[in-house]
């Protein structure tokens, strides 16, 4: 258990080293790292989401891809293509930046749907098929997408889908005044993400992520886990409630906390803590609550308040998830 929170430490601790002040979202960030999900961080543009997936990918040492995407973009451009070679008389295959172990995806609702979906076979089954042939991605693999949620000129929406693949949804905001003027000093002769160091290898991270899944989650915390999920499909602000893929999401989340802060066991309070962002990009709001500009987080939030925590004290009765 040590190593784990010692291999998660060293990440966090490291790249912090470039983003100020965001402590929340970096821990979170190394959570779905440790837990081999997919991140997608929604924020306003400028506020370090492409500089957060570098330090990242710097910081353990990963094979790292940036992907732009535009309108015009194809599925090839992301997954590759088959080559016709004159000299051999055979199709080779060229990879695209897909093929990669950490890969950024930059304003990914700026793509065709068509070429969105190139993304689902690899997020889910880490491979892609490109003319009838399946090519395993490398390990680990991990995207990091960005969206810009204001702007919606010009894009294209996310399918329920595509969102239910991401493990967490992390928003950074813009920094504290202190924090920025820490920026600005910091940035005087170069940004610090060029000078940022290796701080732990594949491999070590290969085998932290192996040993989280064996962190003990008791019975009732996965009721808890469960009723939680289940209230989101009944909650009457809410058109379509998450999977159970959503659920998922949460217990390997909380497996990764309790590591990262030295337990071998999972807690509501790890559950409590996660469920906004494990559970917000899931469920849609129904009509009459986005009138009211209701938000799926808070709803999430609102659902773990009212859930009754497993082995709370009320009166003589022990509660039951």
């Amino acid at each position: 258990m040590a190593d784990i929170q010692a291999t998660a430490n060293k990440i966090v601790e490291n790249v912090e080293n470039v983003m100020v002040g965001k402590r929340q979202a970096v821990q979170l960030t190394v959570l779905g790292l440790l837990c081999q999900g997919h991140i997608l961080i929604e924020d306003v543009p400028g506020v370090g989401k492409t500089v957060l997936a570098k330090s990242l990918s710097k910081s353990v040492g990963c094979k790292f891809q940036r992907i732009q995407f535009t309108p015009d973009m194809l599925p090839s451009d992301v997954t590759g293509v088959s080559v016709f070679n004159q000299q051999t008389r055979e199709f080779e295959f060229r990879p695209g930046p897909i093929h990669a172990q950490i890969v950024l995806v930059d304003e990914i609702n700026r793509a065709t749907p068509k070429t969105q979906s190139a993304l689902l076979e690899a997020m889910e089954e880490r491979q892609v098929t490109v003319d009838g042939h399946t090519y395993p991605l490398d390990v680990p693999f991990m995207v990091l997408a960005t969206q810009n949620p204001i702007e919606y000129e010009g894009t294209f929406p996310l399918p329920e889908a595509q969102l239910d693949r991401f493990m967490l949804r992390i928003r950074l905001g813009y920094p504290g005044k202190e924090e920025e003027i820490e920026v600005l000093d910091r940035q005087q002769h170069q940004h610090p993400v060029n000078t940022l160091q290796q701080v732990v290898g594949v491999d070590e991270l290969r085998a932290a992520q192996e040993a989280v899944k064996d962190i003990y989650v008791d019975q009732l915390v996965k009721e808890y886990i469960i009723n939680i999920v289940r209230q989101t499909r009944e909650h009457p602000d809410v058109y379509l409630g998450s999977s159970s893929r959503g659920a998922l999401a949460i217990y390997r989340l909380g497996q990764a906390r309790a590591a990262l802060l030295g337990r071998d066991y999972v807690l509501p309070d790890d559950v409590k803590s996660l469920a906004g962002s494990a559970l917000g990009h899931r469920i849609i709001v129904g009509p009459a609550a986005r009138i009211k500009d209701i938000e799926p987080e808070q709803i999430v939030l609102d659902i773990v308040d009212q859930t009754a925590v497993p082995g709370a004290q009320v009166g003589r009765q022990r509660v039951r998830a």
